[in-house]
């Protein structure tokens, strides 16, 4: 082999490694359309810790549709208290309903609070056992929705 094929084939691994070690352009991340939402939601509950309340530390969100409500089945304790909060993205900024059902299938009666695209309601679990909370399109409208509950 002579110098002049070796210059060459050494150029060619060169060229190789480099483009082989060069960063590739990564795809955008997918934004995450839950993400406005969710940062209002995190606002409206940070009232409620002042109050001495714990968020969990997982929220749920979706898409709404009317006459096609949201259930979500949580385990809670009797005597304790609960706080489920919705934000919603209806255009005319009406809540949405959230209802909570005992473990008989029984709404739980509790404090309610609807406005701005928000709603909330703060019950006091009867007995422990599997709740079921129920999230309804606002005025039967279809809306995305992001819901955390928070406890103390």
């Amino acid at each position: 082999m002579t110098m002049r094929s070796l210059s060459s084939s050494f150029g060619l691994w060169l060229c190789l490694v480099v483009f082989a070690t060069a960063e590739k352009p990564q795809p955008s991340p997918t934004p995450d359309p839950a993400a406005p939402l969710r940062a209002r939601l995190l606002d409206f509950g940070g009232a409620l810790a002042n109050e001495g309340f714990r968020s969990r530390d997982s929220f749920w969100s979706g898409r709404l549709e009317p006459g096609k409500p949201q259930r979500l089945a949580v385990n809670l304790f009797a005597g304790n208290q609960y706080w489920f909060c919705a934000v919603t993205d209806a255009p005319d900024g009406s809540p949405a309903v959230v209802v909570v059902y005992d473990p008989q299938g029984e709404p739980v009666q509790g404090l309610d609070y609807g406005r701005d695209g928000l709603a909330a309601v703060g019950v006091t679990a009867g007995a422990a056992g599997r709740y079921v909370i129920e999230v309804k399109a606002p005025r039967g409208a279809a809306s995305d929705f992001c819901l955390i509950y928070l406890f103390k």
